[in-house]
């Protein structure tokens, strides 16, 4: 079962775990992409950034699940885009804390708010970025 086939704002275990999961593993490869690109000078160095990266990915994700299924229930309103702009500015707060910069924090919130609002809007509306266009 995926994200999308969960009820909005029920079963909000279910949902964070699976937004856990994805960006766990978008902050592994991240985490490798890195690592390739900037050589450490030790493999302790390495551990450490690859664990930093990914961990911060994966609370980024729990906090993104967690805040738009509980806004949902606090919000009575399963399907509105909102929830989904409360949850990806909640992660980019995480983000913003965990760098120590409200600047980054305020960007990161307004730019994943609204990438997360416009994902709900268009998965609503039926938007598609690939196949053959409707005519």
């Amino acid at each position: 079962m995926g994200y999308w086939d969960l009820e909005e704002g029920k079963d909000c275990v279910t949902k964070t775990w699976i937004t856990t999961k994805v960006a766990t593993a978008i902050g592994l490869v991240g985490s490798a992409y890195h690592i390739v690109a900037y050589p450490p000078e030790t493999a302790v160095e390495a551990l450490t950034r690859a664990t930093s990266g990914t961990a911060s990915m994966a609370a980024m994700g729990a906090i993104f699940g967690m805040a738009t299924c509980l806004s949902a229930q606090a919000r009575d309103a399963p399907d509105d885009p909102t929830n989904y702009f409360i949850g990806g500015c909640a992660s980019g707060i995480f983000l913003g804390a965990r760098t120590h910069s409200a600047i980054t924090g305020t960007t990161a919130c307004i730019g994943l708010g609204t990438l997360a609002m416009f994902t709900k809007i268009g998965k609503m509306e039926g938007w598609r970025l690939t196949g053959p266009p409707k005519l």
